[in-house]
């Protein structure tokens, strides 16, 4: 008589694993065990499976079949808790099983896996929230369609990421609702139960129109790395199927207007520039981030100090956090750190006015000391609040360098804490395949005692080596 596994939902891993450590203790076949997800009607003929694990002897299996069967347990294939059951009586016959990559039954998982991973990654990467207002205040929601059970596994990475923020991701399967201190679960939605716009929606389609480049244009690629089932959820992309049909239309114009006349050249460089559109949406983000509340710090500060600089810039510095007098002016990097970094930059032959500077948090963060405001240490989760609004920076100027002063900064442009010294002295490829260097704070250098000669100049040479690298890659 058949054995019914009767498991709590989709991704059930633990009542898997407790299922399957007691079905391998009473010797029970794969072809005798019917998995069930939740109130699925059971077999007629089946034998209720009673988890007894407490009293199933105990017996060891590799980290890396753990590993896997808790990502393969997300797939969408009915029939993964079977397979991962049938390799766990086969590495409980053999340790080593696993090992043997020629096995199709290996091999399945594994393909298994990695369909897993890339759906994480995908929702990782193209979930597009969308401001509302609700009876708590500002809210941001998003809809996603997943391929496989993924959403419980990827709420921790927006849990970390917008610790600061409201929001909820609605999916067919179930909703997850973070309201800044617990995580959710709610019901499956649908498309509709999701906004369709965002206040700075038209800015951002107008920029994107302006720099697409019919003459770069891979729709293989591009469809491959972003499938077309997502891009109706994103608004930069809600543009591209009518930017490709007329890529060739447009490919040509191109070709015309730079064979035309200087008479004709004259009469189109009168008409707005793809930088007049990047400063047009650099200028709807800084406004946003005037208002922002993704966490505590805005109770805190003066005002938000957004980045400052041309938006063509080919070196983007990317500081800490606002002083007391770049607070209360709304400009970054102008107290004492910011007049050590103008010095040091000019004897380094770097031209301040053509970089961009900000910093990893954008409101300043203090204890009141009598009538002084002491700089106090933004936390991690301040941090990963304050990403939305540099990756908005980054996305609009497009930085060939992007160079962290110091660990907070180094944190935020690497998702990840970093050592200065382990990272210090050469390029690292960032996440949009631009060059990211580190080196300290300008701040450091005035709080240092001993050897500040030597760590000046040395702050002065990484600045130097930068700027020349800024030079060739221009």
């Amino acid at each position: 008589m058949a054995q019914v596994a009767r498991l709590a939902d989709e991704d059930d891993f633990d009542g898997w694993r407790v299922a399957a450590r007691t079905l391998a203790s009473r010797r029970i076949l794969p072809s005798d065990v019917l998995w069930q997800v939740g109130a699925t009607p059971q077999d007629l003929f089946a034998a209720t499976l009673t988890e007894v694990a407490a009293a199933a002897p105990q017996f060891a299996v590799p980290r890396s079949f753990v590993e896997l069967a808790r990502s393969a347990i997300c797939h969408s294939d009915p029939e993964r808790f079977s397979l991962l059951y049938s390799m766990l009586l086969r590495i409980r016959a053999n340790s080593r099983a696993l090992e043997d990559r020629a096995d199709p039954l290996v091999q399945r998982l594994e393909r298994m896996t990695k369909e897993v991973r890339r759906d994480i990654h995908k929702m990782h990467a193209f979930v597009r929230f969308r401001e509302l207002e609700d009876e708590g205040g500002t809210r941001y929601v998003a809809w996603f369609e997943p391929e496989h059970h993924i959403v419980r596994a990827s709420a921790g990475f927006f849990v970390r990421r917008f610790a600061g923020m409201r929001w909820s991701i609605l999916t067919p399967e179930l909703s997850i609702h973070w309201d800044g201190e617990t995580l959710l679960e709610g019901p499956a939605a649908t498309r509709a139960d999701a906004p369709d716009r965002d206040p700075v929606e038209e800015t951002w389609k107008t920029y994107y129109a302006s720099i697409f480049n019919p003459a770069r244009l891979k729709v293989k690629a591009m469809t491959k790395e972003m499938p077309k089932k997502y891009w109706k959820n994103m608004p930069e992309t809600a543009l591209v199927g009518e930017l490709i049909s007329g890529a060739q239309a447009r490919e040509a114009r191109m070709v015309e207007t730079s064979q035309a006349k200087s008479a004709t050249a004259q009469a189109e460089t009168a008409k707005p520039s793809i930088g007049d559109n990047v400063r047009a949406a650099w200028e709807a983000v800084r406004q946003e981030a005037m208002g922002c509340t993704r966490c505590d710090l805005y109770k805190c500060g003066t005002q938000t100090v957004f980045g400052e600089g041309p938006v063509d810039a080919k070196i983007m510095f990317v500081g800490e956090q606002p002083g007391d007098q770049e607070d209360l002016a709304g400009k970054p990097f102008i107290g004492p750190a910011g007049q050590l970094l103008d010095r040091a930059l000019g004897e380094a032959g770097v031209d301040r006015s053509q970089t961009y500077v900000t910093n990893a948090v954008k409101h300043f963060k203090f204890e009141q000391r009598g009538k002084r405001r002491i700089h106090s240490k933004p936390n991690g989760s301040e941090i990963d609040a304050c990403r939305w609004w540099i990756e908005q920076e980054r996305v609009l100027i497009r930085p060939p360098i992007t160079v962290a002063l110091g660990a907070t900064a180094a944190r935020s442009l690497f998702g990840k804490p970093v050592t200065i010294s382990a990272m210090r002295g050469r390029a690292h490829t960032v996440s949009d395949g631009g060059e990211g260097w580190v080196t300290v704070h300008p701040s450091f250098l005035l709080r240092v005692r001993d050897n500040r000669e030597e760590e000046y100049a040395r702050f002065v040479d990484d600045l130097r080596v930068i700027g020349e690298r800024a030079k060739a890659l221009a």
